[in-house]
């Protein structure tokens, strides 16, 4: 029994190291199915002309944002995420509104997170060629797991945030629509 039992565990014991081994994440290395970029490709809704590329990378310290619009009228534009990955009304009103899923009051994307929504990225700025370029790190929107932005829209509006105005920030009519899917 004794000659038996020592057969047995010399493999079982190897067979434990080589599935903790699996299981440890490599430095650098994504885990399978760890989204870790995701892009937003924006169209313009109906009689605007917006359109543009969002992108969303894990970063420290948050997911790196990074814009870059035409067709936009020079100013400040609301940008949000909004609830539904749907861009299929010709107002983008199908996206919903802004996504939310924590429940807390419309704020800046300066605000800590109980004081605004998940979605709240603040205003792009337009230049007199109706170019916008925006790059940020948010620490409250997320890639994967809870607070995940995967699957939702990006909303640009015509009118600035006011970052106050509830629900929403009176940022307008929306301009441009993209959902949000992962990276290849």
């Amino acid at each position: 029994m004794k000659r038996y039992l020592q057969g047995i565990a010399l493999p079982v014991f190897c067979l434990l190291l080589i599935t903790v081994g699996c299981e440890r994440k490599v430095e650098g290395q994504q885990k399978e199915g760890e989204v870790t970029k995701a892009v937003a490709q924006l169209q313009p809704t109906k009689g605007n002309q917006a359109s543009g590329t969002v992108t969303f990378e894990s970063r420290d310290g948050g997911i790196r944002v990074t814009a870059d619009l035409t067709g936009l009228e020079p100013g400040r534009h609301g940008f949000h995420i909004h609830e539904f990955g749907d861009c299929s009304a010709p107002d983008a009103s199908s996206a919903g509104d802004h996504y939310n899923p924590t429940g807390t009051p419309h704020g800046a994307p300066t605000d800590p997170p109980e004081k605004r929504h998940v979605g709240d990225l603040g205003n792009l700025e337009a230049d007199a060629e109706g170019k916008a370029h925006l790059e940020m790190v948010d620490p409250v929107i997320a890639l994967d797991g809870e607070n995940s932005i995967v699957g939702k829209a990006v909303v640009i509006h015509a009118q600035p945030d006011d970052l106050t105005s509830q629900p929403a920030g009176n940022a307008g009519p929306r301009v441009a629509c993209g959902v949000i899917e992962p990276a290849q």
